[in-house]
């Protein structure tokens, strides 16, 4: 079963600690710097300059993030509900315990969660059903469902330690539209890439925080501080998990696709103004001296209207391709290994089976290790289903 990895976005809360989305000094409010200029105007003829440590820029409350993360935690327990799995398979792990909500059994699905067919019945990114069945919504719907508790928990507590620092910066306004446009562009790359396996999870939108992370730094390189020791954290963590994504069954182009499309967009959403147009704007009236300062530079609207102009045009194209049954694998020998490479531990090639079906009934010789298997199909025509039990016989 392809899916986004539930690891793969989980970076160490330390190391993202080290990352600072802006200079984080604490300075006094408005009303301080106007008892400061007070003061001070009493014993000078001229206003003074910024206080020590001033802060320009406004500090947000996050709630969206956590709300974003409780919503997905929500929906997967909806969604083993409707998985129901002790009235839908034979072989459960968890009856006992849990009941209707236990899982399927590890064999099948070792994240602890649903079967293929509820994940593709409730909205997982299905390429044959988008393209023949126009079920473009799928392209939204597969972020919000993960394959099982592991895949769920790992995914959320990446968000709350990148979402809420991000929303803290910028806000929910900037943040919500980057974490959904995110995850979308990772379903569309998926899409053009993965064509016999479903997808579920929100890594592609985690990835996205992550290239926005990126951008925002590049784009607002003359606000840092440690600009080096910033940039080269956030690569090693970014390198790190890209590299998770080689591994066999990680839907890698979702995380790559969300991370090009978040990284154009934090160069259009999260770009700041110069300190010299803030301290303008928001100062007391004759608190700075005048300052014919733009409120970007010039770098920061070239690299504006060039994210603008690639990211309109690669999901324009991107959807068009998609929708006429584009197969990027057949137009590109090499990108495969994006995705999965090869090696002694593991392997990247799809198991193959020769079958015979009555009705139900479906009998299956591996190819590759000639293993024999009889299997009663809840739906006899679930491809997936039939894919996956050739990828267990094949083991």
């Amino acid at each position: 079963m392809g899916r986004r990895t539930p690891s793969s976005n989980s970076s160490p809360e330390s190391d993202l600690d080290t990352i600072k989305v802006q200079p984080r000094d604490s300075g006094p409010n408005l009303k301080e710097r106007d008892r400061y200029l007070a003061h001070y105007s009493n014993q000078h003829s001229r206003p003074p300059g910024p206080p020590p440590n001033y802060q320009p820029y406004t500090k947000w409350l996050p709630w969206l993030v956590p709300i974003i993360a409780i919503v997905n935690v929500v929906l997967f327990v909806l969604v083993m509900y409707v998985n129901d799995c002790p009235r839908n398979s034979q072989n459960c792990f968890g009856t006992e315990i849990f009941g209707r909500y236990a899982f399927q059994d590890v064999h099948e699905n070792p994240l602890l969660g649903p079967s293929t067919t509820t994940l593709q019945k409730l909205g997982a990114l299905d390429v044959k059903k988008v393209v023949e069945g126009r079920q473009l919504w799928r392209l939204l719907s597969c972020m919000w469902l993960h394959a099982g508790v592991f895949h769920v928990a790992a995914n959320m507590l990446s968000l709350l330690f990148v979402g809420i620092r991000l929303e803290q910066e910028f806000g929910f306004v900037r943040i919500g539209p980057l974490y959904v446009l995110a995850g979308v562009g990772g379903s569309l790359l998926s899409a053009l890439f993965v064509r016999k396996k479903i997808s579920v999870g929100a890594s592609g939108a985690l990835f996205g925080l992550l290239g926005a992370m990126l951008s925002e730094l590049i784009t607002n390189w003359t606000l840092y501080e440690n600009k080096l020791a910033t940039l080269l954290t956030l690569l090693l963590i970014i390198a790190i998990n890209l590299a998770v994504g080689i591994l066999p069954h990680v839907d890698n182009f979702a995380h790559l696709g969300g991370f090009i499309t978040g990284f154009l967009l934090g160069c259009v959403l999260l770009i700041r103004p110069q300190f010299g147009w803030m301290d303008k704007k928001r100062a007391p009236s004759g608190y700075f001296a005048a300052s014919k300062k733009s409120k970007y530079k010039i770098y920061q609207y070239i690299l504006l209207i060039m994210s603008l102009a690639i990211f309109l045009t690669g999901f324009i194209l991107g959807l068009i391709l998609l929708t006429n049954g584009w197969d990027g694998n057949a137009h590109c020998s090499w990108c495969h290994y994006l995705s999965c490479v090869p090696t002694p531990l593991w392997s990247c090639t799809e198991a193959r089976c020769a079958t015979t079906q009555l009705e139900n009934q479906l009998n299956m010789t591996c190819t590759s290790n000639h293993k024999n298997g009889t299997y009663i199909l809840s739906n006899p025509n679930n491809t997936i289903e039939i894919q996956m039990l050739c990828s267990k016989l094949c083991k």
